[in-house]
C-alpha cells in the first residue's frame, strides 16, 4: 500500500487538531447570539447583495466587484453579467430594477447581435409587465431590428400592439412571426385574440359613429323646432376684457342670444332631463314649479307644449294636497302662475288656461338651463301681497 504523501494530512494529525478544541476556546468564531448576521455578511453566503456597496464596509464585495466589471473583461462577459443581474432581478418582479440592469447591459455595446436583442426583448418584458407599451414595444422593435426572426421579440411587441388598440399592426407582426415559424402556439393565438379585438372594435366604432349621426341629426331638428317657434333661449354672456377707460358693461341677454345653440338647452337639473322631440314633431320641455312662500319646489321632467298649466295644476293638487301644504290653501282655483323678466326685474302673470307654448313663444319668456321655471303663489295671501309689492306685474292675455 502506497504511503500518504507529505501534503496529505493523516488521521492522528486530524484527530490531534479536533481535540484541541476540547481544553480551549476557538478564537475568531461567529458570536453565538449574532452569528447569522455575521454569516450575512459573508460574500458566498449573503442571500441578498447591499444596494450600494461601500469598498469600506464591505471591501470584499468591492473586490469581488472590480473583478466581474473590470475594464479589462471583455465587453460581451460584461454585458452577459448585467443581463443575468436584471434576469434576477425579473425573477423577483423587481422590473424597475431589472430594466436598469438590461440597460447597463446594452451600454456595453458589444459586438454580440443576439445577446443585444435578447437584452431588448428582457428588457420590453421588464417595461410590459409595469404597463410601459409604448417603451416596452421600442425595445421589441430594436430587437426585431437586431434579429428579425426572433419571435419572443415580435411575440412581446405584438402584445404591446394589443395593449395600445393598435390592432391591425399586431396582426402584422403576427403574421411576420409565422412566417417564421407557422406552427408558432403563442403568435397564433395572439393573432386570434388581436383579429377578435379589431372586428369588436370595428363594428363598436361604426356604431358610435351611427349614434353621433342620429344624435346631430336630433339636435338639428329640435334646434329647428325651437327657432320655428321662435322660442328664446338665455345664455350668460361670456365676460370680455375692457380698458381702464370703458364703461361698465350693460347687463343684459342681447350678447348671449346672438346664437342659437344647444346650450342654452342643456340641462341642469339634478334628474338630467332635457327638452325632447316626440314622434308627432312636438316638444316636451323640463318645467319647474317653485312655491317660495313653502320654499318647496315640483319638476316635471316633460311637460308638452300644447298641454294647459291647469290640467297639471289640478292633478298635482286636485284630490290631495301636499304634506307641506299644512293650511291647505295650495288649491287649482286659489293658485296663480307667474315668471320672471330678471332683465328689468319685472313679472308676468300666466292665465292657467295658457298651453306652455303660448308662454314660451312670449318676447320677453327665456328658458334658462334648458328648463322652464315658473313661480306658483296663493292669490290674496299675504306672501304674496309681500312678493309682488315691489314689482310691476304684467298680465298675459290668451292669443287666439
Amino acid at each position: 500500500m502506497a504511503s500518504q504523501t507529505q501534503n496529505e494530512p493523516d488521521d492522528d494529525c486530524m484527530d490531534e487538531f479536533m481535540d484541541k478544541f476540547t481544553t480551549q476556546k476557538y478564537k475568531g468564531g461567529f458570536n453565538e447570539k449574532t452569528w447569522e448576521e455575521e454569516f450575512e455578511k459573508v460574500p458566498m453566503f449573503m442571500k441578498k447583495p447591499p444596494e450600494d456597496i461601500d469598498p469600506v464596509k464591505n471591501p470584499e464585495l468591492a473586490c469581488l466587484q472590480s473583478i466581474i466589471f473590470s475594464d479589462d473583461t471583455p465587453l460581451e462577459e460584461q454585458a452577459t453579467t448585467y443581463k443575468n443581474e436584471g434576469n434576477d432581478y425579473f425573477k423577483e418582479k423587481k422590473y424597475k430594477k431589472a430594466i436598469a440592469s438590461y440597460s447597463e447591459g446594452l451600454k456595453k455595446k458589444c459586438g454580440d447581435t443576439e445577446l443585444n436583442a435578447v437584452l431588448h426583448t428582457n428588457r420590453a418584458a421588464a417595461h410590459f409587465h409595469l404597463g410601459n407599451f409604448r417603451s416596452a414595444l421600442n425595445d421589441a422593435l430594436a430587437a426585431k431590428k437586431l434579429k428579425p426572426d426572433h419571435l419572443k421579440a415580435i411575440i412581446r411587441g405584438a402584445l404591446c400592439l394589443v395593449e395600445l388598440k393598435k390592432y391591425s399592426e399586431a396582426i402584422s407582426w403576427c403574421d411576420e412571426g409565422l412566417r417564421a415559424d407557422p406552427k408558432e402556439k403563442k403568435l397564433l393565438e395572439l393573432r386570434l385574440q388581436a383579429d377578435q379585438l379589431r372586428r369588436t372594435w370595428e363594428r363598436d366604432t361604426r356604431k358610435s359613429k351611427l349614434k353621433e349621426k342620429k344624435k346631430q341629426c336630433e339636435k338639428a331638428a329640435l334646434l329647428k323646432a325651437i327657432k320655428d317657434r321662435k322660442i328664446k333661449l338665455f345664455t350668460p354672456a361670456k365676460p370680455r376684457r375692457r380698458s381702464s377707460d370703458d364703461e361698465e358693461d350693460e347687463e343684459g341677454v342681447s350678447g348671449a342670444l346672438a346664437e342659437l345653440s344647444l346650450d342654452g338647452i342643456s340641462s341642469e337639473n339634478a334628474t338630467g332631463a332635457s327638452v325632447f322631440l316626440d314622434e308627432s314633431g312636438s316638444m316636451n320641455w323640463p318645467v319647474l314649479f317653485m312655491y317660495p312662500e313653502c320654499r318647496q319646489t315640483d319638476f316635471i321632467s316633460a311637460f308638452h307644449e300644447g298641454a294647459r298649466f291647469l290640467d297639471h295644476l289640478t292633478v298635482m293638487f286636485g284630490q290631495e294636497l301636499p304634506p307641506w301644504d299644512t293650511e291647505r290653501k295650495y288649491r287649482p282655483q286659489d293658485l296663480q302662475l307667474y315668471f320672471e323678466d330678471e332683465e328689468r326685474e319685472e313679472v308676468y302673470q300666466v292665465n292657467p288656461e295658457h298651453t306652455l307654448l303660448e308662454v314660451l313663444k312670449h318676447d320677453r319668456y327665456f328658458i334658462k338651463a334648458g328648463t322652464a321655471n315658473f313661480i306658483i303663489l296663493v292669490k290674496g295671501s299675504s306672501f304674496c301681497k309681500d312678493f309682488l309689492s315691489d314689482k310691476k306685474v304684467h298680465r298675459l292675455k290668451r292669443t287666439t
